[in-house]
């Protein structure tokens, strides 16, 4: 359901749509939106250092295109599983893509934490992260969709909380 109704959204966005080589949603993603401009990890080399560099890449693509004066930029994200324990928003790749597994994680810390909102959608069996700002958007049988605010960090007693 949610393959689908993303599909039939990503034509309307009305911007540029930018995806990885990935199978599953990228695919979906591909298929939905032929002129998305496709970002291939090959172009990176091989291994999963090779596929955290297109993600990067799609992600800061993603983040310039705001600053280009199209429309603003959106991140969607279906994560399958919970967050990486210590994961936060960050503008810092590397802070980001520091090996704890999950690619869909990394990928949405980076791009807000470059400043591009995002609209997820989690799995009942999927919580969404404390501090990360998430916003209910709706709930239903299949899951809920979130959206999480630019710099997506929740304020602390402190000020900012750290990303």
């Amino acid at each position: 359901m949610c393959l689908s109704a993303l599909a039939r959204l990503l034509p309307l966005a009305g911007g540029p749509v930018v995806v990885g080589c990935a199978a599953g949603i990228d695919a979906a993603v591909r298929r939905a939106v032929p002129s998305a401009s496709v970002v291939s990890a090959s172009a990176f080399g091989t291994g999963r250092g090779a596929l955290a560099a297109r993600s990067v890449a799609v992600v800061r693509r993603v983040a310039a295109a705001g600053v280009s004066g199209g429309p603003p930029p959106v991140w969607v994200s279906l994560p399958g599983r919970a967050c990486p324990v210590g994961l936060a928003p960050s503008p810092s790749a590397s802070a980001c893509f520091s090996g704890r597994g999950s690619g869909s994680w990394a990928s949405l810390a980076l791009a807000v934490g470059l400043g591009v909102p995002a609209v997820v959608f989690l799995p009942p069996s999927v919580a969404a992260p404390a501090g990360w700002a998430f916003q209910p958007l709706g709930r239903f049988a299949g899951g809920s969709f979130w959206m999480v605010p630019a710099g997506g960090a929740s304020p602390s007693l402190f000020g900012s909380a750290a990303v």
